[in-house]
């Protein structure tokens, strides 16, 4: 009785080394295998999340279906967005991103792109940006103000009045909501216009063009300044017969 108990007490302790050693390998295969990057030759995906370690969103990268609506200030927003990619700072919001579409309908294309960067707590600032529709396009760098008041109230505003139905009321809480929004006049346009030309357009703090710098469609150079109300007030070269001095 006692050889056989021997025996049994020897298989066991060769059975739990053997058992323990496989546990290593296993554990040891699967730490190799978590600190190894994964290689994709193609990959279809509607959308990726791009997260810090603690889960906090950065960055997302998705199809129109899936697109992150955006978060201005906390709030989230309630959008339909095209396809593209979003920035996301420290505190959660969205601070600027990549959108781009484009269609054709009864033969004539219509398409837009739009590369951003936004004020925080606020909208684009500054973006390179094109649009195409009817048979035209333009295409260039614009700089917009944005105020210091942050859109939060403006996005809690807006979701009330759209609940509202349409008429004079609805209207009149719209007009009230961009007057509280402040100001987002375009103060920079470098690039090409619907015309064809080539310009630098310069505005006031209402978004009036006050400076424009062109070479058309021809080739013809033209340097005009505008007062307040659009009208031009001195350019060059100067028009045949012209007073502006």
């Amino acid at each position: 009785m006692e050889p056989k108990l021997q025996r049994d007490v020897r298989f066991l302790k060769a059975y739990s080394i053997l058992i323990t050693v496989l546990l290593g390998v296993i554990a040891f295969s699967a730490i190799g295998e978590a600190n190894q990057k994964n290689k994709f030759e193609e990959i279809d995906v509607e959308r990726i999340n791009i997260v810090e370690k603690d889960g906090k969103l950065k960055m997302v990268i998705s199809n129109a279906e899936r697109q992150h609506p955006g978060i201005i200030d906390g709030k989230m927003l309630s959008r339909k967005r095209p396809p593209g990619m979003l920035f996301f700072n420290e505190k959660g919001d969205e601070c600027g991103g990549l959108s781009f579409n484009g269609d054709q309908k009864d033969g004539k294309g219509a398409a837009s792109a739009l590369l951003a960067f936004d004020r925080f707590r606020q909208d684009q600032t500054v973006g390179i940006q094109y649009g195409e529709s009817n048979g035209q396009y333009y295409a260039g760098l614009r700089v917009w103000d944005r105020p210091e008041t942050s859109l939060g109230p403006v996005i809690d505003k807006l979701a009330e009045i759209e609940k509202l139905k349409e008429g004079p009321e609805k209207t009149a809480a719209m007009q009230k909501l961009r007057e509280m929004a402040g100001g987002a006049a375009e103060r920079v346009m470098v690039g090409r216009d619907r015309e064809q030309a080539a310009m630098v357009r310069l505005s006031d703090a209402k978004g009036k063009p006050r400076i424009k710098l062109s070479v058309d469609a021809a080739g013809s150079p033209k340097l005009e300044f505008l007062d307040e109300t659009g009208k031009v007030t001195y350019s060059l070269p100067q028009a045949s017969g012209s007073n502006n001095r």
